[in-house]
């Protein structure tokens, strides 16, 4: 199977490394173009895909069609590309915010089997979340073909595309508000007289194993709060000055805030 990326930004990059690193394709199974050779050429060069000079290349040698470029841009490139999406040989995969599977089909053809996604980066290290939503066209063999590609990579969750904008805050932006936790961990273990990298690694690797204790656990995440918290204990008195300080308050404020301006756009 050859899957071809027409877009190697930040996203794109983190779904060919983790790819290559978490299933059985090889470089030669990866084709790759985007405007800017200074970021495609030396990818391609770093990991050893296969670099097309055109977008029309990568879609007419590709069974599989990855839209990774920015939402500017995706109309005149699948215009560019439409007559090479063969809707009995090929399937189209979007990474684009914002574009929806109806505006796709218009753009690309109304019977090319569509799959609509949104990684997030972690995927880059196998452990990625990502939401998809399928078109009519994409089913059986094929539709698990292609969500499968992103189980490999981490973890899928099929959504309607209107909650698209809700995941992207709890998935696509929150790693940036987890390493700000973790860093306001670190700091304040530097205040009291660790060293940031020993701070770092110890807040890094407790966030890492409550996320696992969350999925593999039973209890809803309230109650694995109580199993830490002992009564008249320092987690309980630690628990309260956060949530006087508006913890949740501020969780809540900042996932609200990255789901205006993404409805915004």
């Amino acid at each position: 199977m050859k899957i071809g990326f027409i877009g190697v930004g930040g996203m794109a990059q983190a779904i060919i490394t983790g790819l290559l690193k978490q299933t059985k394709l090889t470089p030669s199974d990866i084709l790759i173009h985007s405007a800017h050779a200074s970021t495609y050429e030396p990818f391609a060069n770093k990991t050893g895909v296969t670099a097309k000079a055109t977008n029309a290349e990568v879609a007419q040698d590709s069974d599989v069609v990855v839209l990774a470029v920015t939402p500017n841009v995706a109309t005149p490139v699948l215009q560019e590309i439409r007559d090479q999406l063969d809707a009995k040989r090929k399937i189209l995969i979007s990474i684009v915010a914002g574009l929806s599977l109806k505006r796709l089909e218009e753009l690309a053809g109304y019977d090319l089997p569509i799959l609509r996604t949104l990684p997030n980066l972690n995927v880059a290290i196998g452990a990625g979340m990502t939401a998809v939503h399928a078109n009519e066209h994409l089913t059986g063999e094929a539709k698990q073909q292609a969500v499968g590609l992103f189980d490999q990579i981490g973890s899928t969750v099929t959504l309607p595309e209107a909650d698209f904008s809700t995941f992207s805050a709890l998935a696509g932006s929150s790693p940036a508000y987890v390493y700000f936790f973790i860093d306001s961990l670190s700091r304040a273990g530097v205040k009291h007289g660790l060293t940031k990298a020993a701070a770092t690694k110890i807040a890094a690797q407790a966030v890492m194993g409550s996320a696992e204790m969350v999925l593999k656990s039973d209890e809803n995440p309230f109650g694995l709060i109580d199993q830490v918290s002992s009564p008249g204990g320092s987690t309980v008195a630690g628990l309260l000055a956060m949530e006087e300080a508006g913890f949740m308050t501020s969780v809540v404020k900042g996932i609200d805030a990255t789901i205006d301006r993404d409805n915004a756009e």
